[in-house]
């Protein structure tokens, strides 16, 4: 059992309070109040408590923290389409990245494929501390895949155009992509038939297999789209074939608020933003800007901050949200974009993003306000275990 006493508690379910933290086995056993408990007990007076950040676009593992092309496993360019291909095959639990979110209170990320692809691969959730990726895998029956890649605008063209093949124009990918999720359609339907009768089983086809948790709306499609209009073909092909999405980078986003928004109501799971500390590297961001989660906030929409790693170090993802709070984002829809928002888009929101009794204990504890860049992450709790500890007991 682990006391954690004294602390100014950022729970996301309520305003700041001050009061003890009880963490028995891997749970959140007490919030508040003053606890008189067995075990280790830590006084934190002046430190604050939040849910552990969570970064729900990442590329941690995928792309090695200081490797180059050996360590660059995020991107396969033989094939525009490749569902099949998972995250846990290419994750490095011992990339030196891990290790650097751990100690800056990034306890979960959404890792995956790349963007070079129109579909690109499976995504999975894993805490940021383990020694195999069987290990770290947040849930591994719910959230092993957690999600699909897909990628609409320049990144598709450009990368097929250089190996002079399709697609390299903005109408391919989206073509591309319906034949292959029609595709998937009718392979699904064949397998259904062949439920009654076997002779009507289509030839086991593993890319179509990898899109079936897609189609039957198991997981969403994690949509790269930086452009207004390319956000708005992700929309119309997600709505066209009824599956659950999600709108990943979304730069161009805040110019269309009042399109985007009536599409939560529909198949929309979720907008993730970002990377923001970040150069317009290219064409379709030179609408970048800082104030865009002010004006999404203003204009009703619910988002995630994402580093989008390794464009963004991944330990940096608090501070991009004290940027976000420098142009007029509120702290306290800052600090929610980094938990509670972003579990719910992973679909964890129900065991991790606040602080509450019986949900897992993922947390971080800073020296200061966790939005101060000042402050410093002294320790980190994963599944209710300290991996990282500044603080004697």
């Amino acid at each position: 059992m682990i006391t954690l006493k004294n602390l100014k508690i950022l729970s996301q379910t309520k305003p700041e309070f001050t009061g003890d933290v009880v963490i028995n086995e891997n749970k959140i056993a007490q919030v508040g109040g003053s606890a008189q408990t067995n075990g280790e007990v830590y006084d934190l007076s002046n430190h604050y408590i939040v849910p552990g950040s969570i970064d729900a676009h990442s590329h941690i593992g995928m792309f090695e923290n200081g490797m180059g092309f050996e360590g660059n496993d995020g991107n396969e360019i033989s094939n525009p389409i490749t569902p099949e291909l998972r995250a846990i095959d290419a994750i490095n639990p011992f990339d030196m990245g891990f290790e650097e979110a751990c100690k800056a209170g990034v306890t979960t990320v959404m890792t995956g494929p790349g963007s070079a692809n129109v579909i690109g691969g499976q995504f999975v959730i894993v805490n940021t501390h383990g020694k195999s990726v069987e290990d770290m895998i947040f849930n591994t029956e719910k959230n092993n895949p957690a999600a699909m890649k897909a990628a609409f605008g320049e990144n598709p063209k450009r990368v097929y155009d250089s190996l002079k093949k399709s697609p390299n124009t903005r109408m391919a990918t989206a073509s591309i992509m319906r034949d292959t999720l029609f595709k998937a359609q009718e392979y699904a339907k064949k397998k259904e038939r062949a439920e009654q009768d076997a002779d009507k089983a289509p030839a086991f086809n593993f890319a179509y297999e990898s899109l079936l948790p897609v189609l039957r709306r198991e997981i969403p499609l994690k949509i790269h789209c930086h452009r207004a209009d390319d956000i708005l073909t992700a929309i119309r092909i997600a709505n066209e074939f009824n599956i659950k999405f999600t709108l990943e980078h979304f730069t161009e986003g805040y110019m269309i608020a009042e399109l985007v928004k009536p599409e939560f109501k529909k198949n929309l799971c979720g907008v993730i933003i970002g990377p923001l500390i970040s150069e317009r590297s290219k064409i379709e961001l030179k609408n970048l800007t800082f104030k865009a989660p002010k004006i999404l906030h203003e204009a009703g929409i619910e988002f995630a901050m994402m580093t989008d790693c390794p464009v963004i170090p991944q330990q940096y993802l608090p501070v991009c949200m004290s940027i976000a709070v420098k142009e007029g984002l509120p702290e306290d829809v800052a600090l929610k974009a980094i938990t509670i928002n972003a579990a719910k888009i992973c679909g964890i929101d129900d065991v991790v993003g606040t602080i509450e009794e019986n949900k897992i204990a993922n947390l971080a504890i800073f020296s200061g306000h966790p939005l101060d860049v000042r402050s410093r992450c002294v320790m980190t709790i994963i599944n209710g275990k300290i991996v990282h500890n500044e603080v004697n007991a």
